[in-house]
């Protein structure tokens, strides 16, 4: 019976249409409510692919069964047909009588608050508490293991500097070297993250083509090692001349790659490029990177690449691969990333009954709009919008609207007006925000105007004045100590010493000379 189900098929697709347009209406107020109606528009939207496809290929008649079920119905008694296929239809129920209808107009039907299960149970089960149904991420478990990987365990690094980090694999923010990535635990460790990341996406955006910008981010990666520019795993060369490139380390000295070692002093640099431990470095690192073994006897290198250094490059090119795709997640999930950090910063600073406080009100508030009755959602919500909050100290509001605790309030004395003239008279309200100021772009540019360059001297100074009475000493004292050492007379005695004129004079007084 394939022009039954084709009926069926288009009706089922104007069902899916119908349900999708009922709920794009919709302007869900929790987030919880707008996640479950983006989750059912895209579970419609798939069941749509799926049955468009069995319907072209009802459509496309391969076998030539639509054909011929026209034909048997188009000739012939017309009857007789149609007493034949409600005999197969009787003969089916009777051998399965408990086989449930379905029912299209109420499958993709909303339901109701009262019928069956609470139309949030997916979501619920979707998110952890402190993910709040994708407004925060949640990698605590990622960061126990990145505190355990090979050269990390001797640095103490917080929940609050990982959000920062996780996403750098290049030194300084990176202590792993390249040699330890290649370790299986490293391995899992990145694969991860960039497995929670990617399922956080999915998740949170479930109406966006991921798909594609998936595939996206594995083209750039190709072109990126075909070009061997993805950060941290291109060609090692080790520069020739005075200087090695300061492109890794805390970038003040200089990088010696082979050694992975930073050297304060260029002479030092030099010297140690002729040690036997420099050398042995070198040509191992250059081994690695070529694939090619040197011939000792002949002097002449044959590229001869082993099983075991075609395993390494592509486990490479694996691990590569996956810290590709996590800084690609991480630049798309900015924002959660910042009010991430900043929902830490704010959760450290309650008490443990503020935060189960919190969490109630959070469930209760996705719960209320499922409990109330349709008539009176639009009245409450008018009168949920007309009550004003009392606020009598004129306390700062928290991220829900609501005035932060008193105490919190005097902790930061948040009451304390900080005034800058070199900002423009701005006011910072607290200590913490007054001392933050000082390396942020309102300060920098007001000194930059005033004509000062470093910046990093003049910090709890505000006045204008002090400022530039602080600059010119210091371009006086400078220009002092320059000129002072070059008008310097030297002496010298009947022994060759040289000395200033002022230390020569002095112990010929003394009789020493």
């Amino acid at each position: 019976m394939l022009l039954e189900d084709q009926r069926f098929l288009h009706e089922d697709l104007e069902r899916l249409e119908q349900g999708i347009s009922d709920r794009v209406l919709e302007a869900p107020r929790h987030i919880r409510d707008r996640l479950n109606r983006d989750h059912q528009i895209s579970g419609f939207l798939h069941r749509i692919q799926q049955q468009s496809k069995r319907l072209l290929d009802i459509y496309n008649d391969t076998e030539g069964l639509r054909s011929k079920e026209i034909q048997s119905i188009s000739t012939g008694d017309p009857f007789d047909e149609f007493y034949k296929q409600l005999n197969e239809i009787k003969d089916f129920h009777r051998r399965y009588p408990n086989e449930p209808v379905e029912n299209l107009e109420r499958v993709y039907k909303r339901k109701a608050p009262g019928e069956g299960e609470s139309a949030t149970a997916e979501i619920d089960h979707m998110f952890t508490g402190e993910e709040a149904y994708g407004l925060y991420l949640d990698m605590t478990r990622l960061h126990e293991e990145y505190l355990n990987l090979p050269g990390v365990q001797s640095r103490r690094v917080t929940y609050l500097q990982y959000l920062n980090i996780f996403d750098h694999f290049t030194p300084p923010q990176c202590p792993i070297k390249r040699s330890e990535k290649t370790t299986d635990q490293y391995f899992n460790y990145v694969g991860n993250v960039a497995e929670y990341l990617e399922g956080f996406l999915r998740r949170t955006r479930p109406l966006d083509d991921l798909d594609k910008v998936f595939a996206s981010f594995e083209q750039e990666f190709e072109k990126a090692w075909e070009a061997k520019e993805v950060p941290g795993w291109g060609v090692e060369t080790q520069a020739v001349g005075p200087a090695a490139p300061v492109t890794e380390g805390t970038g003040e000295g200089i990088w010696c790659p082979d050694c992975e070692k930073e050297f304060k002093n260029e002479n030092v640099y030099k010297s140690h490029l002729s040690g036997k431990k420099h050398i042995k470095a070198a040509e191992s690192r250059r081994v690695n990177a070529n694939g090619t073994t040197n011939d000792e006897t002949t002097g002449r290198s044959s590229t001869k690449p082993s099983a075991s250094s075609t395993a390494k490059n592509l486990k490479e090119r694996a691990i590569a691969e996956r810290e590709w795709r996590i800084r690609k997640y991480a630049s798309t999930m900015e924002t959660v990333r910042s009010d991430t950090r900043v929902n830490i910063e704010r959760r450290q600073g309650l008490t443990e009954r503020e935060r189960q406080q919190e969490l109630d009100e959070l469930f209760a508030e996705s719960a209320e709009p499922s409990m109330r009755p349709s008539g009176t959602a639009d009245d409450d919500s008018d009168s949920s919008g007309d009550e004003k909050i009392y606020n009598p100290l004129k306390l700062p509001l928290a991220w829900d609207g609501k005035p932060i605790p008193y105490w919190l309030y005097k902790l930061h004395g948040l009451g304390v007006e900080f005034n800058c003239e070199i900002c423009g008279n701005f006011v910072y309200m607290g200590r913490r925000a007054f001392d933050k100021h000082f390396n942020e772009a309102r300060h920098i540019y007001g000194l930059k105007c005033l004509g000062i360059t470093n910046t990093t001297l003049f910090r709890e100074i505000t006045n204008i004045e002090d400022a530039l009475k602080l600059w010119d000493k210091i371009a006086r004292d400078k220009k002092k100590e320059k000129t002072g050492g070059e008008n310097v007379v030297q002496m010298e005695d009947a022994e060759g010493n040289v000395m200033p004129e002022k230390v020569y004079y002095d112990l010929q007084k003394q009789g020493l000379l």
